[in-house]
């Protein structure tokens, strides 16, 4: 049988190309290259230092244009009052955490990720405050200050990898939040 008038929706009918490496990879853009290939060969540190050096020159860039660069509005980075386990909270509007956003849709270091736009807008209850995390990219704990975990707010994958029933926390700035009461 071949694989064209196969009705099976998986790899199977797929294995004897996949194991020969003629099976058809779906097209990725250039930029979906590129930051694989930072991914991949970059450490931690290093990709941090390439994304602060481009983020940089792009704003640059934008104000030799004469526009502004990223981020273009500060949103409070002293919160007066501290997020707590239980604590009810609004996810501010898709437009206010991306005025927040540097040119790699991070804030402090913290990536905004498309799938996480759904959430922006509704009221949330904040399950912990998060101060230590293992980073899998370098295999160490690391300690953080102003994120926090939303109850039930998880990922099920992304629209680069697809399905994912791992079901990990998505890390939330308090700047993205506002504390309601």
């Amino acid at each position: 049988m071949k694989l064209q008038e196969s009705n099976l929706n998986c790899q199977i009918p797929g294995m004897q190309l996949i194991a020969e490496g003629r099976a058809e990879t779906p097209s990725q853009s250039l930029v979906r290259r590129v930051k694989v290939f930072i991914r991949r060969h970059l450490t931690p540190s290093r990709e941090r230092a390439f994304k602060n050096f481009t983020n940089d020159l792009m704003n640059r860039y934008a104000l030799s244009r004469g526009k502004s660069g990223k981020p273009r509005v500060a949103l409070n980075a002293a919160i007066s009052q501290s997020l707590e386990a239980g604590d009810r909270v609004r996810v501010r509007s898709l437009d206010e955490i991306q005025d927040s956003l540097n040119h790699w849709r991070q804030l402090k270091g913290c990536t905004f990720m498309p799938e996480m736009a759904a959430y922006c807008g509704t009221t949330q209850r904040v399950l912990k405050p998060l101060q230590r995390f293992v980073d899998e990219r370098d295999l160490r704990v690391k300690r953080s200050t102003g994120i926090v975990l939303l109850e039930g707010v998880m990922c099920q994958g992304t629209a680069d990898f697809g399905n994912c029933d791992r079901a990990c926390f998505y890390f939330w700035r308090a700047e993205w939040l506002e504390k309601i009461g």
